[in-house]
């Protein structure tokens, strides 16, 4: 019986095709949703997941793909892994990343993970994207970075011997288009999650801190010392910032106007994102513009170097004594619980890795 009624639907469609002259084309891709971190189940919100752009297996590997490849630059030189590169938690060692020309940016380039816990959906460090996948579609038509335009890399992956097919499998069509490419590279990007630093075990009850680990943590949660939580998170936000733009006091006049050159505020001016305390050994230099190469200048500058302006931040309220003044002590062991927070499980997963 089971096999007279695949016949009578195999007939069917047949004839269906026949009558109407046109191909029955049977499209599906395997849905893979992310897999969550017992720590953001916890503590945090659902992922943001674009109701039309879910995450599959082909989608993820396209977008992978997409992200190693110097096609989307205009001389096949420069891929996103260039400025994002996997073993530095997918930024940049370089102060200012320097595109397909040689020029240089002004800012440093941002780390890429845990992007979708990112709830206000703005994403650079002036928010001047409003998704990921608008994210993803700026870099390439950038002047200084691919130089490129999308005609052009529509038509090169079109062309391609394997894309076509690729987008195929992933969307159900091969005729590319930028919305399909900038889809693919932001599903490959939700997955790259990080959540498994020496920190996260201990708050899993699986390992415990050192002295000074345990120590700085409490210079970080404390208001009369570090007083960095309000930014940064504590221990019930595994994706250590929030995601909001502050003036940290960096300078007293301003010749990057930040978010404030988005919104078009003046009480914007001097805004940055914060971002993640993630993975910091493996993403010096520091801060929107690199100024700092060592997580010790950064302690340093929130100690004792902040610079007034009108728009600084009201959390940065030891600013008339240029910062917290934290002992030599409380700074070094600040530093180790920083520390702490970094994964090596994500910059070493094959998964993120070109291979």
């Amino acid at each position: 019986m089971k096999k007279l009624n695949l016949h009578i639907c195999l007939l069917t469609l047949f004839i269906i095709a026949s009558c109407t002259n046109e191909k029955v084309d049977i499209f599906s891709s395997t849905p893979s949703p992310l897999q969550i971190p017992q720590l953001f189940e916890d503590k945090i919100l659902n992922p943001v997941i674009p109701i039309d752009n879910p995450q599959t297996e082909e989608g993820i590997e396209l977008g992978k793909k997409l992200f190693f490849d110097p096609i989307l630059s205009a001389d096949n030189t420069q891929a996103c892994a260039d400025c994002h590169a996997p073993e530095n938690a997918f930024t940049d060692t370089d102060r200012f990343s320097d595109g397909i020309s040689g020029a240089l940016g002004t800012r440093n380039s941002m780390p890429i993970f845990n992007l979708a816990w990112n709830y206000d959906e703005k994403f650079f460090w002036d928010g001047n994207s409003f998704s990921l996948e608008h994210q993803a579609f700026i870099p390439v038509t950038d002047p200084i970075e691919m130089a490129s335009t999308w005609k052009d890399v529509e038509q090169k992956l079109q062309n391609h011997s394997e894309y076509p097919n690729l987008f195929q499998l992933a969307f159900g069509t091969a005729t590319i288009d930028s919305s399909l490419v900038t889809k693919a590279i932001a599903q490959f990007e939700r997955t790259l999650i990080s959540s498994n630093s020496k920190f996260d075990k201990y708050l899993l009850n699986e390992i415990s801190l050192t002295p000074e680990e345990f120590n700085g943590f409490n210079v970080f949660m404390d208001e009369n010392k570090g007083d960095c939580f309000h930014c940064h998170g504590s221990e019930n936000n595994p994706l250590w910032t929030d995601n909001l733009f502050h003036n940290n006091g960096l300078d007293s006049q301003f010749s990057d106007l930040g978010f404030g050159a988005i919104t078009g505020d003046p009480a914007d001016n001097g805004k940055f994102k914060s971002p993640s305390l993630r993975n910091l050994v493996f993403t010096a230099p520091y801060m929107h513009d690199g100024r700092f190469s060592t997580l010790d200048e950064v302690i340093n500058h929130y100690s004792e170097g902040l610079q007034n302006s009108p728009t600084i931040d009201p959390l940065m309220k030891k600013v008339a004594q240029g910062g917290v003044q934290l002992s030599e002590q409380d700074k070094a062991d600040l530093k180790s619980f920083l520390l702490s927070l970094s994964d090596y499980e994500f910059i070493n997963n094959p998964a993120f890795k070109n291979q």
